[in-house]
């Protein structure tokens, strides 16, 4: 009887092990999918956003030299403007993989700035959210 019994515990136990392996690559499998649908979401949206970055850069050099503050308000519109073209470009050379590996080589360098950087937008976020 107590062979049974033993018999019975491990074949429960067996199967409950079974299933829940099973369910364990069922939930991995679906967030693989949602990775790869959210990765090719951010893909599409990458040439649409650079074009709106050269855009912005090309608006704000047509405006640099009729802004009010002389020759440093106009090189930093300039300079600004050149930001966003070198941002344009990045966004449109570099996929997610590309982007994320780049942020975490600069988290990995700059530890401390990336903190305080993550501080700042998690911040400014919540006031966004609080505000809507």
């Amino acid at each position: 009887m107590t062979d049974n019994l033993t018999n019975e515990m491990n074949t429960a136990m067996d199967k409950t092990r079974e299933q829940m392996s099973d369910a364990t690559q069922d939930a991995k499998q679906k967030v693989e999918e949602l990775g790869r649908h959210a990765e090719s979401r951010v893909d599409a949206a990458r040439e649409p956003t650079a074009s709106k970055l050269e855009g912005a850069a090309s608006t704000l050099r047509q405006k640099a030299d009729n802004l009010p503050g002389g020759p440093r308000v106009r090189d930093a519109a300039y300079s600004a403007a050149n930001k966003l073209t070198d941002a344009a470009n990045y966004v449109r050379t570099h996929n997610v993989r590309d982007t994320a590996a780049d942020v975490d080589r600069t988290v990995r360098r700059y530890p401390a700035q990336s903190m305080l950087a993550a501080l700042c937008v998690g911040f400014l976020a919540g006031r966004l959210i609080r505000r809507a």
